[in-house]
């Protein structure tokens, strides 16, 4: 019988078998609460109001009209603006950053979005977009752009915003 003793399980008590267990988890627990706080970082939108850039009394805009779909698969709706920019400069444009203000019925501003101006590439079958860069604005030509907006909040008026040429790139 002597044999059967080297199987016998350990008689430890049970509770301490737990603690380092219950002291790993608290640890994981702490760790990943303190990542929480410190170490993500959302990305801030900009809040105030960029200046214009030098050019951009050169890029004028126009026919800006807007729409909207919701998308079935997306679960979300998208806002889209589209209009013409025309290069009356001497530049060839290469890129365009638009910030984007919308507005509430009070005139709060509820969004202020920056990003560069996509040109429409082809409407058929869909509304194909592409950079600037791909096809450039020469000196008197006019372009057709888009810009889409996401998940933009239910504060909007539904009013056009307000749309600065705040960056300009050209060769």
């Amino acid at each position: 019988m002597a044999d059967d003793a080297l199987f016998t399980p350990p008689t430890e008590p049970r509770s301490s078998m737990r603690t380092p267990l219950l002291i790993g988890g608290g640890v994981v627990l702490l760790a990943v609460v303190l990542m929480l706080i410190f170490g993500h970082h959302k990305v801030q939108a900009p809040t105030t109001v960029a200046p214009l850039d030098s050019y951009a009394a050169n890029l004028p805009l126009s026919g800006i009209e807007m729409s909207e779909a919701t998308s079935p698969f997306a679960g979300g709706r998208s806002t889209y603006i589209d209009g013409k920019i025309t290069n009356t400069g001497t530049r060839t444009i290469t890129g365009v950053t638009v910030q984007t203000i919308f507005r509430s019925d009070d005139g709060q501003t509820v969004s202020l979005q920056t990003l560069p101006l996509m040109l429409i590439r082809t409407r058929i079958p869909y509304v194909d977009t592409q950079p600037i860069s791909v096809a450039p604005i020469v000196p008197g030509a006019t372009a057709e752009f888009r810009l889409i907006f996401e998940g933009l909040p239910q504060s909007w008026n539904q009013q056009q915003p307000e749309l600065h040429i705040t960056g300009v790139q050209s060769r």
